[in-house]
């Protein structure tokens, strides 16, 4: 068989993404490797949220050429393929500046990649229009080996797309509109995951939350709704879902997380600053205290929650006083663990054209500060678990013989001293100490076996 390596960019999306162009190039005859230098095919699937992306691609592409080179003076054929959002954005733009490339295709139209592929063998192509035709409807379902081999957690895209238009933002122009997949579709996929094995679900969109999918009776589901509905197929033993947006935390969703056993306590929920102005010219349409206000009924539905979040510093005309307001959000909420970047404009984007940047030292002063006290939030979260006992679900072999590696409810990595459970068994652990980046335990009970 031929050989593909596909290098995923970015966010969760793009590693669902990736995990279906390899089950779609499977039917073409080719088996996925992971050692770039021994592939025929080299898919690049790119990401534009980072500082820098596209040059990051082109630095990349360069490092490939070479290799495409090398094999030549061989006798073998490699082909490029630049997928993802970087190829959304910039589509025949990479064909010109790196001439190895032999396929560009945007992140809703790589269902076309294996015709894509043959018209290769002939010119150089792009493909980055927004599709009529509903791209899932269009790939092949994975085998059952398939998904055994990539562990028992698993992603699942319920939605793409992002109508919110965030000025910072270039989603909306690289994944399109909003876009929900059907409860029934999204059901048979997760029956085929638990069929293989997979015990945990993380629910993935663009704008998650505010999911809209066709239900059975023809009505129009929430996410709310849609966990339930997933919660009762057999073997499924945990939910998540990421990325949400603070105005589509609806009621429905809330109690969700008050009745479902099975939906984790731990929440990712962007809110980018905690200046009301900085949030206007975002336009994020929420306020700082709006967003307090929506974390306490949270938690007031699920005590244990832990939260996590997204900040931007830097934006452009953001004051020491409104860098401040953040500082004071992050104070007042507690988080378990964040994303801190620096503001860095995206061609396109209404916050590219804005003035007043902010000097590239004051972001990274702040910036510092800022990481500084969510990294201190985070210790003093883990170190809050020593004592407890955790659900931990067993996901592979630990750093050390007689070592297993699992996740905590709040998606920390856990090192427990056993080698006689399975892979997928959920176990009772009690924390007996917080390292910089996992936790170590000792198992209380075996608690819920894996199916065999």
């Amino acid at each position: 068989m031929k050989k593909v390596f596909v290098k995923s960019y970015g966010c969760q999306m793009n590693v669902y993404d990736a995990e279906r162009m390899a089950d779609m190039l499977t039917t073409e005859g080719y088996a996925e490797t992971k050692a770039m230098e021994e592939a025929d095919l080299v898919i690049l699937n790119t990401c534009h949220i980072r500082e820098k992306a596209a040059e990051k691609v082109y630095s990349e592409l360069g490092r490939v050429r070479e290799l495409k080179k090398e094999r030549q003076t061989h006798g073998q054929e490699t082909k490029i393929v630049v997928a993802g959002c970087v190829a959304q954005a910039e589509g025949k733009e990479i064909l010109r500046r790196a001439p190895a490339v032999d396929v560009v295709v945007g992140p809703q139209n790589y269902h076309n990649l294996p015709e894509l592929l043959r018209k290769a063998r002939s010119e150089r192509v792009v493909d980055t229009e927004f599709p009529i035709e509903d791209k899932f409807d269009h790939l092949p379902k994975p085998s059952k080996a398939m998904i055994r081999n990539r562990g028992v957690s698993s992603f699942l895209t319920i939605q793409e797309g992002c109508d919110k238009f965030c000025t910072f933002c270039v989603v909306p122009y690289t994944r399109g509109a909003e876009v929900s997949r059907s409860v029934s579709k999204i059901v048979d996929e997760a029956l085929r995951l638990a069929d293989a094995g997979v015990r945990e679900l993380t629910l993935i969109g663009q704008n998650v939350n505010a999911y809209h999918g066709e239900g059975p009776d023809g009505s129009i589901w929430s996410l709310g709704k849609l966990l339930h509905r997933l919660a009762e197929i057999p073997g499924i033993a945990r939910l998540r879902y990421t990325t949400s947006h603070p105005r589509d935390m609806d009621d429905e969703l809330i109690a969700a997380h008050r009745d479902l056993p099975a939906l984790m306590p731990y929440l990712h929920l962007p809110v980018q600053s905690g200046s009301n102005r900085i949030l206007d010219e975002m336009n994020r349409k929420h306020t700082g205290d709006e967003y307090r206000r929506l974390i306490e009924r949270i938690r007031k539905a699920q005590a244990n929650l832990a939260l996590s979040s997204d900040f931007i510093v830097g934006f452009p005309g953001e004051t020491d006083a409104e860098f401040e307001d953040t500082m004071r959000l992050v104070a007042d909420v507690g988080f378990a663990s964040s994303f801190s970047f620096k503001y860095s404009p995206r061609p396109g984007t209404p916050a590219a054209e804005m003035g007043l940047q902010v000097p590239e030292a004051v972001k990274a002063e702040r910036l510092a500060r800022l990481q500084n006290l969510l990294e201190t939030q985070r210790q003093a979260f883990n170190r809050g678990t020593v004592g407890q006992t955790l659900d931990v679900l067993l996901e592979k072999p630990g750093r050390h013989p007689g070592q297993m590696a699992g996740k905590s409810p709040y998606l920390q990595a856990v090192q427990i001293e056993t080698d006689c459970h399975h892979i997928g068994d959920i176990v009772t652990v009690r924390i007996t100490q917080a390292g910089s980046n996992s936790l170590f335990g000792e198992v209380v009970k075996p608690g819920n076996q894996a199916a065999a």
